[in-house]
């Protein structure tokens, strides 16, 4: 583990071991992102191009005259096809955590899980096309009305998430229950930021059955936000340092970073809604007839819309991961005054919380700079232990950013 000198010089560091492997896996990470995104934008064009859209629009109107019903066969058929594009690297990046020992998840259980991926993508997939598609036919202005709609769906979403969803893949249970003495530590933490979290907003995650390393997320809106901790957190990690893993969590719920999220993300789809529809009437303009596509709205266009959306995606990448970073770094410096008097040194506490989980997700202490600006939803390791070490206005008597008191 690294050590704070008394000049306060730590710096991100691996054994030779563990800086081989964490290089690897970078490599295999960044290359699995790119490749997959280049494959799956080849891929969807060459089925456009030979008119998969148009044979699959062919047979649904066989079956049915109704639109919605030939929805219930296109919208399916599109997404099984998807999803299986984007097999290949999911298997290739399980075995590689598997080898790197980040993942210890059986593909039993790990196949269990695509299956249910693949469930929710099906049904709730093809409702969100039926209603698209609906708007297409009815509307020039669909664009429009699907933001509208979306606004309202994504808040509920994140609202659902943690209570439906996320338990159909993990176990949660009352921190209160599984670890009483941590709960009360926690407590003191929201008490010192002058935040009431009750222990019914604190659930620990059983992801000792899939990763070795460590975690803790903020989820949830309104009155199923919550707090979730890892159990290899609580297996793996010195309770100053789950604080300071905490605080930064906390730092998510009192910044209110979920509800900067959703009108981030409202904006965004507002501006990608808009090019969307615009390179969609477009390339049907252009395309249609040799693609076999009578019109935006007709079933044969999904293949292109699910283009679409995959090259808009990759391009609006890099700028949700630049609000995400701005996000994370402000839940570190909350997390550092959070725990501030609290613990022997939050100083040194924070830094050894980085240097902790870096070692054990084997981060790459030299990422490429471009890699980090377009994949990164964090800062990387080095940066985040590195600001922790210069963020000390205690020092010098002067005012935290976030609590003052």
């Amino acid at each position: 583990m690294v050590l704070l000198d008394t000049a306060a010089k730590a710096v991100y560091t691996l054994p030779p071991d563990k800086l081989a492997k964490a290089i690897h896996l970078y490599h295999a990470r960044t290359l699995a992102h790119f490749g997959d995104t280049a494959w799956m934008i080849l891929a969807l064009w060459l089925l456009v191009r030979s008119g998969v859209g148009a044979r699959i629009r062919d047979w649904a109107e066989k079956c049915s005259g109704r639109a919605w019903v030939q929805g219930l066969i296109v919208g399916p058929a599109w997404l099984l096809i998807l999803s299986l594009l984007g097999l290949p690297v999911a298997v290739l990046m399980h075995r590689v955590n598997l080898e790197y020992g980040i993942s210890v998840e059986g593909w039993g259980m790990w196949l269990g899980d695509i299956a249910k991926s693949l469930g929710l993508t099906l049904v709730f997939g093809t409702l969100m096309l039926g209603v698209l598609y609906a708007l297409m036919r009815h509307s020039k202005r669909w664009w429009l009305w699907l933001w509208l709609l979306a606004l309202p769906v994504e808040v509920l979403g994140v609202y659902a998430v943690p209570v439906f969803i996320d338990p159909l893949f993990d176990h949660f249970s009352p921190l209160a229950q599984a670890d009483p003495a941590l709960a009360g530590d926690l407590e003191r933490v929201a008490e010192r930021g002058g935040l009431s979290i009750p222990p019914s907003r604190m659930f620990v995650m059983d992801a000792s059955q899939k990763f070795t390393a460590p975690n803790a997320y903020v989820t949830g809106f309104g009155a199923s936000k919550r707090v979730v901790v890892w159990d290899t957190t609580i297996q793996h990690v010195p309770t100053d340092e789950i604080l300071a893993v905490y605080g930064h969590e906390q730092g998510h719920y009192v910044l209110e970073h979920i509800q900067k999220g959703l009108e981030f993300s409202a904006a965004m789809m507002l501006v990608f809604f808009w090019i969307g529809y615009r390179a969609m009437g477009w390339m049907v303009r252009r395309y249609g007839d040799a693609w076999k596509i009578r019109a935006v709205g007709d079933w044969a266009s999904l293949g292109l819309l699910l283009l679409v959306v995959t090259v808009l995606s990759f391009v609006a990448e890099p700028i949700g991961n630049a609000f995400s970073r701005w996000e994370e770094h402000a839940a570190d410096v909350y997390g550092q005054e959070v725990i501030h008097g609290l613990v022997p040194d939050a100083q040194a506490t924070t830094v050894r919380s980085f240097q902790r989980l870096g070692e054990m997700w084997l981060d790459d202490p030299s990422p490429n700079r471009f890699v980090v600006f377009w994949t990164y939803s964090h800062p990387p390791t080095a940066s985040r232990l590195e600001s922790a070490v210069h963020y000390d206005p205690w020092r010098n008597g002067e005012s935290p950013k976030y609590l003052t008191k």
